[in-house]
């Protein structure tokens, strides 16, 4: 196995480890659930440190979400994809918030890195770009470009995350809401 490989896969079974413990995983919990020694470890990264930079990292790639957006249909109904995109990219969001949160409340807290505000944005543009290619067969119908419905609708999907509540409405409503509008028709 090649030392990148071998890096990927410590990366694979230390993340849901990092979502249960924080920060406050063992190294030898993070070598069982790797099935490896310890020493293998720390000769495929220097420290923890450097080990939970590279899990956070991977968490928030957005390769995933994008492969899952890409495999959606694009002859189904355009509720039913993007409805599909919207559970993709929750789960994505899910996901990145659950390993976050665990790393904070263990009390490792990271200063902000400039070089991931430009990475973000990166994300998020790949992220636009995959789901404007779903508006694309319907591109005659629409009122606006998909360019500007696909910025419109992740900055519906994601605000609603920020602001969840009891009342928060499900994906398909928010789908229903985004496609057809507050309004009854006639």
């Amino acid at each position: 196995m090649s030392a990148e490989d071998r890096r990927a896969m410590i990366v694979h079974a230390v993340l849901p480890l990092l979502v249960e413990h924080g920060a406050n995983v063992t190294s030898s919990q993070i070598a069982r659930a790797a099935g490896i020694g310890e020493g293998t470890v720390f000769r495929a990264f220097k420290d923890k440190d450097e080990l939970f930079d590279a899990c956070t990292a991977e968490a928030l790639r957005p390769d995933h979400v994008l492969d899952a957006i890409a495999e959606i249909p694009l002859d189904q109904p355009l509720e039913d994809r993007l409805a599909e995109a919207a559970e993709a990219l929750g789960a994505h969001l899910e996901r990145m918030g659950a390993l976050m949160s665990a790393l904070h409340a263990s009390g490792r807290v990271r200063h902000r890195d400039p070089a991931k505000r430009h990475r973000r944005r990166e994300s998020v543009d790949a992220i636009r770009g995959a789901i404007v290619e779903l508006f694309v067969p319907e591109r005659d119908a629409l009122r606006l470009p998909p360019e500007q419905l696909a910025t419109l609708f992740l900055t519906l999907l994601f605000g609603g995350r920020r602001m969840a509540s009891d009342d928060a409405p499900g994906t398909r409503q928010m789908v229903d809401f985004f496609l057809h509008g507050a309004v009854e028709a006639g």
